[in-house]
């Protein structure tokens, strides 16, 4: 490996400490000491423990809800600044208020827009960031994006379990791979679908639904062939899993043999695991992008704390990623 241009130093916010842990221990080095608190009246206090005066510092935080996550990541940077770090890069494992990028309705806010900015201000040089909502958010930016995939965990895992998936279907792997089906729960990931189906030389179907309401679907059509397939549902972010259990039915209906689901972001708000406990998917598999609510034994995490250790290592050493983030 080469040497960094500058000495790197990882910190972290509170929002997902074991991630961060995991990410700094695959880099190879323990995490800086910063002093994160509230006072009494919930307002946040920074203060970074060692010098970090010309640094290349990394700052990891994802951003669920609450909105404290990100006023924690603004003051972290904005403390690095003010102590001289040389270039700040934001680790956004999830980058919440990604679903608000446009405005679809009257009087409404573009969060996402906003929240670029507001990083841009505090004093962020680069992003780093993993299977955004809408990756035209990269355009809100006047700083570098890196933008990695889930794809390449999701393959991985994929190619390790193949054997006892097909075995637990009765099918030989061979046929379990030949029967396989990527299936995109809406016209939003459909993209994101086709090219997860070719990375896995998979078939490839839609469920087309419209969203009466936030956090309500209803499922239309099925574009595509499904009976007797083994479906692989893709989506970045599970919420209230409203979408990706109604899908699951909807494919069982259809004649699916099989319903599995990857979701990188699992935020699993209100309802989510109970309906995915209720629901025809045989198994959900995420990332530990944000912290998981709730076990379930539907539900398995996979760790993108490797991912991340690289990326830092090849932008702290001036080297390419873009292998990294290819979807």
């Amino acid at each position: 490996m080469s040497t960094p241009a500058l000495p790197v130093s990882i910190f972290a916010g509170r929002s997902n400490p074991a991630l961060a842990r995991s990410i700094a221990e695959a880099y190879g080095q323990e995490l800086g000491a910063v002093t994160l608190k509230n006072f009494s009246d919930g307002e946040i206090y920074v203060r970074y423990e060692e010098s970090i005066r010309g640094t290349d510092l990394f700052i990891i935080q994802s951003t669920p809800p609450p909105a404290e996550n990100w006023m924690e990541l603004f003051l972290m940077v904005d403390a690095a600044r003010r102590a001289s770090a040389a270039r700040i890069t934001a680790v956004i494992p999830y980058f919440g208020y990604a679903r608000q990028d446009r405005k679809d309705q009257p009087r409404v806010s573009i969060a996402a827009r906003m929240i670029a900015k507001m990083l841009q201000d505090a004093g962020v040089d680069r992003v780093l960031t993993m299977d955004l909502h809408a990756a035209q958010i990269q355009g809100f930016f006047d700083i570098p994006v890196d933008h990695l995939y889930g794809s390449a965990v999701f393959e991985e895992w994929l190619e390790e379990h193949t054997l006892a998936l097909a075995t637990s279907n009765g099918q030989s792997p061979k046929d379990f791979r030949r029967n396989l089906v990527v299936v995109a729960p809406d016209v939003g990931a459909s993209k994101i679908a086709r090219a997860y189906a070719k990375r896995f030389q998979a078939g490839l179907a839609l469920i087309d639904k419209r969203r009466p309401e936030a956090n309500v679907a209803e499922v239309m059509n099925i574009i595509g062939d499904v009976e007797g397939k083994n479906c692989l549902v893709i989506d970045d972010l599970c919420d209230t899993a409203g979408t990706l259990t109604s899908g699951a039915k909807a494919l069982t209906d259809a004649g699916a043999l099989d319903v599995q689901a990857f979701c990188t972001h699992p935020l699993l708000s209100g309802p989510a695991v109970d309906r995915i406990e209720a629901s025809p998917l045989s198994r959900v598999i995420v990332t530990d992008s944000v912290p998981l609510r709730r076990a379930s034994d539907k539900i398995e995490v996979i760790s993108v704390a490797p991912l991340f250790a690289e990326s830092i290592h090849r932008i702290g050493s001036d080297e390419s990623i873009s292998t990294l983030f290819v979807d």
